[in-house]
């Protein structure tokens, strides 16, 4: 068998994902705040991008810069015809103008504040418990000692290092550690520096005065009961009536388990919805959000520049057809984005209608193949505008991925939505006596009344997504 080389031509088709397609796929993706930083991002690195002063007409030019055509920007030369006035004051008019202003002295000890009091600055919890520890004077050891028991708490307020650790980080001993943290627990906040939950409610216990009080053996041996709310075998221990048990845990409640979560720097995150619905009269209207959009537009300069053929080198010019294309393709690409996301809005408010009207309870059941039919799209589309993406509604504020929910049939025919039967789990453990809640099978039993038929620990897993407890520990006496 003889070897030969030959050449061959063959022609095949295949799907390459150009770098101005995967652009246009990220952007589709994108969050809002992502997206703005994105385009700050661009903004700094590409010169033939700029953003539009506000107040300007912009011009939607988004082809590349080779169909650029060439614009008739005649500017008329600027002429002065006003006359200098020949009996100005000029010595007074240099005086005025060319000083940086008032100047005016005053002494350091005015009554007026300061500017730093004007600034609302977070104390930290450990900058509080740091400033307490320094009031009570503690030597060069001491102070060593007492930045490391406060230097290693939480965000909660607990030690997490155990007593052994700090003695053989700082070299002193364990008896000396004690001290110290004795010392610092009773620092404000009350409770702080304790090494669970216990010692740090019994802490705030006998700050109040709670000693030799049944408040304190509960504390101490009974916290797994109380957690079960098994009230009978607390009661049967401490040989106790339940009413004076039901006071002491009154008390207990009343206590702050996490005595740190009041100095937390953490800041909320509120959300900005991407699109609004709004209902006027029977009709809903549809708007996007582009409220802090910067308007973006190619650089006129460069796009004169390439349009009258002005003399630049051939590495200059491809690198300015390069930014102008890629400038171009981010305005299309973002037009394009906000298009999308209004059409498959579009397209849930068509779907949803009753849901818009009357609530959550009116949900249907859709998923993401309805909508990427209806407007004609692919269903990665779909998913990549509905992630992370949130419509304000008559209804209030919900991620787009809310409204696809999947189908549970009824017992008679027809289905509901996953999210509607949750709403559901929702309003009956909201109706039911404290004293005696419903259980997971009572709460199936209520549905299947309603035509739901599920089964009890998909009950249980909708009440856990709903962040409820269940029966024995809703109940209350």
């Amino acid at each position: 068998m003889a070897l030969e080389l030959r050449q061959q031509l063959k022609l095949t088709q295949q799907l390459i994902m150009t770098p101005q397609l995967q652009m246009a796929i990220k952007l589709l993706q994108l969050s809002r705040l992502e997206l703005m930083d994105t385009i700050q991002t661009e903004l700094e690195e590409n010169p033939a991008l700029e953003e539009v002063p506000e107040g300007t007409p912009t011009e939607q030019s988004t082809e590349p810069a080779e169909s650029v055509s060439e614009e008739s920007s005649e500017v008329k030369e600027v002429t002065i015809e006003e006359k200098i006035q020949e009996d100005i004051d000029w010595s007074n008019y240099l005086d005025e103008y060319n000083t940086p202003g008032r100047v005016h002295h005053e002494s350091e000890n005015r009554d007026t504040p300061r500017f730093e009091s004007f600034i609302a600055s977070n104390e930290s919890l450990n900058d509080h418990l740091l400033w307490q520890f320094l009031m009570t004077k503690p030597d060069t050891d001491e102070e060593r000692i007492g930045s490391l028991i406060i230097g290693n708490l939480n965000k909660d307020g607990y030690l997490d290092i155990s007593v052994e650790e700090i003695a053989n980080t700082s070299g002193s001993p364990p008896e000396k550690i004690e001290e110290i943290l004795s010392v610092i627990q009773t620092f404000d906040p009350i409770g702080v520096c304790a090494r669970d939950l216990s010692e740090c409610l019994l802490i705030q216990a006998k700050f109040l005065g709670l000693d030799d009080t049944i408040v304190i053996d509960i504390i101490a041996n009974h916290l797994s009961n109380l957690e079960k709310k098994n009230y009978k075998a607390i009661c049967k221990a401490l040989k106790k009536s339940m009413d004076d048990i039901v006071s002491a845990i009154n008390v207990i409640k009343s206590l702050e388990p996490k005595p740190g979560r009041q100095f937390s720097d953490e800041t909320p995150q509120y959300i900005n919805p991407d699109i609004y619905v709004h209902k006027l009269e029977d009709e809903y209207v549809i708007m996007l959000n582009d409220d802090g959009m910067p308007k973006l537009r190619v650089n006129s300069f460069y796009k004169s520049s390439i349009s009258r053929g002005k003399s630049i080198s051939g590495e200059a010019e491809d690198y300015i057809q390069e930014k102008m294309r890629s400038a171009a393709w981010l305005i299309k690409s973002i037009h394009q984005r906000q298009k999308t996301i209004y059409r498959v809005m579009e397209s849930i408010l068509g779907f949803q209608r009753e849901f818009f009207d009357k609530g959550i309870a009116y949900l249907r059941p859709m998923v993401l193949r309805d909508v990427a039919q209806d407007i004609q799209m692919h269903e990665s589309t779909i998913s990549r505008v509905t992630t992370n993406k949130y419509a304000f509604t008559p209804q209030g504020i919900f991620e787009l991925k809310y409204f696809f929910n999947s189908s549970i049939r009824r017992s008679q025919g027809g289905s509901i939505a996953s999210a509607s039967v949750q709403d559901k789990i929702r309003q009956i453990i909201a109706s039911e006596d404290p004293k005696k809640p419903y259980s997971d099978d009572k709460i199936a039993q209520i549905l299947k009344e309603d035509q739901i038929d599920i089964a009890r620990r998909t009950v249980a897993k909708y009440r856990e997504m709903l962040k409820v407890l269940s029966s024995n520990k809703r109940k209350q006496i």
